[in-house]
């Protein structure tokens, strides 16, 4: 059932005032019971909005009502440790004197779209959430208070033996307007990590923030963004690419470009390290694997980035390899023959797509390198790049009239596009490292904000060049070269 997102957010207001009322009150189980109800109601919503501020917005929002929830569960545990104190066996719920917060009886908090119950004619709430016994969140609730199965909306019975008060939350959560990643046969934990990597926030990094590379940003959005305007034309032989690496020396723009995708181009956006996919227990890691690419399937159109994937993906069969490590390689690499692009049938809407980095292709296993079908070379920025990233560091900083950007791009030939950034930010402090020289801290916090107001001069820059090197050595980037010309395919 779709619900307006209007309606979503008068229930959010609701029922975050409901959870607040019951902590007020001191019924701190029901007002638990809301506040997960809440948090939620609010985490789906985030997911369907586009709008970055707006985003930005409701995570803030999150975390504060999360926060409440916390507060509201620690004075929940002190209740119950000064019971277990002071009583030898658990008391019954018969007991009310022994437990030393009133709670007042009301009708079923429900925190999302259920309509409440009324209390029965002894006065003992129907639902067993509103309990006067404070009990911990996550025990299992197979039955009512009253000893009878819960009923649902419609008065159907429902067995919910061996689910947690959570789970139970959750289920009278009715489908909104945003598609929710059904997690059964998974462990929670391992759903909420992956569900943590997904970028719900804007990055705010567009294509025209990155100089240069004109290359790879067309061969990206061919990639990523045509397919989605254009789905009758991406199907069989001109299906989209599902595999695209990223092969440069540091400091080259590799992680920007995948930041600039998760921006510009509407897909769910997965950013995945090596410590997302490892984990401590024998084969926890190849589930984690398994269930990334299921949920970037059910999320698609999605794109999959795994920065410095060498770190995961080295050759296998060398003597320094864990047997751990390579059934991570293994499930990897059946996963991504099974996503989108596979087919010559597959919707383009259903697409799921890994962007992969490296600054050592070298070190990558030859299968990887296959399925990663697009392997494309992200230089160092030529000369007329090197004007741009220089005009892009420099767009908030006051210049001299003797700075000369093309005369400074010429000397910083062979610098990355992290050293020329380096460089700016170098020379933009040497204005106020000479104003506040011979100065005591007394005179330094005292200064003006027009005193400190001075333009960046050329000297400033060649200073600057003098004290900060580029950090890519001509061996380096021969090597490059020469695994492009073998390997690439941009």
């Amino acid at each position: 059932m779709v619900f307006p997102v209007r309606m979503s957010l008068h229930e959010i207001s609701e029922n975050v005032k409901l959870a607040r009322e019951y902590a007020l009150l001191g019924n701190y189980t029901s007002a638990m019971v809301c506040y997960q109800g809440v948090l939620e109601q609010i985490k789906k919503y985030v997911f369907s909005v586009r709008d970055a501020a707006l985003q930005q917005k409701w995570q803030q929002v999150w975390q504060e009502i999360g926060q409440e929830s916390k507060n509201v569960r620690e004075i929940m545990n002190t209740l119950e440790s000064f019971q277990l104190e002071n009583t030898p066996s658990k008391p019954s719920s018969q007991d009310g004197d022994l437990w030393p917060v009133q709670v007042e009886r009301r009708s079923s908090p429900c925190p999302v779209r259920r309509p409440s119950q009324a209390p029965s004619r002894d006065g003992k709430p129907v639902n067993n959430r509103l309990s006067a016994a404070v009990r911990p969140p996550h025990r299992p609730s197979p039955r009512g208070s009253n000893g009878e199965r819960a009923k649902g909306p419609k008065g159907k019975e429902k067995k919910e033996t061996g689910k947690s008060k959570e789970d139970k939350n959750k289920s009278d959560i009715s489908e909104t307007e945003v598609k929710k990643f059904d997690g059964t046969g998974y462990d929670k934990d391992l759903v909420e990590a992956l569900e943590r990597d997904i970028i719900s926030q804007n990055p705010n990094v567009k294509w025209d923030d990155i100089a240069d590379l004109e290359e790879a940003k067309k061969l990206l959005k061919e990639a990523v963004v045509l397919p989605m305007w254009m789905p009758e034309f991406f199907k069989g032989i001109r299906r989209p690419w599902k595999g695209v690496l990223m092969v440069g020396p540091p400091g080259t723009g590799k992680t920007l470009l995948a930041k600039a995708v998760a921006t510009e181009c509407r897909t769910t956006f997965f950013n995945v390290s090596s410590s997302t996919l490892t984990s401590k227990y024998r084969g926890e890691s190849e589930k984690l694997v398994r269930l990334l690419f299921e949920m970037a399937r059910f999320y698609a159109p999605t794109t999959i980035f795994i920065d410095e994937i060498d770190s995961m993906c080295s050759r296998r069969g060398t003597s320094e390899e864990h047997e751990a490590s390579r059934r991570v390689k293994a499930e990897l690499l059946i996963q991504m023959d099974g996503v989108g692009g596979a087919s010559e049938n597959d919707d383009p809407s259903k697409m799921v797509m890994v962007l992969a980095a490296t600054n050592f292709p070298w070190d990558i296993d030859e299968a990887l390198r296959r399925r990663l079908e697009k392997r494309i070379y992200i230089p160092l920025p030529s000369a007329k790049g090197r004007v741009e990233l220089l005009k892009i560091n420099l767009k908030e900083l006051e210049l001299a009239s003797d700075v000369d950007l093309t005369k400074i791009a010429q000397q910083m030939e062979g610098y990355s596009g992290a050293d020329i950034t380096n460089v700016c930010r170098d020379a933009s402090l040497m204005a106020m490292r000479r104003r506040i020289e011979g100065l005591t801290p007394e005179e330094i916090r005292n200064l003006s904000r027009e005193e400190m107001h001075m333009p960046t001069t050329m000297e400033d820059f060649e200073s600057s060049l003098r004290k900060v090197s580029k950090s890519v050595s001509a061996s380096d980037l021969e090597k490059y070269e020469k695994w492009i010309a073998e390997f690439g395919s941009c």
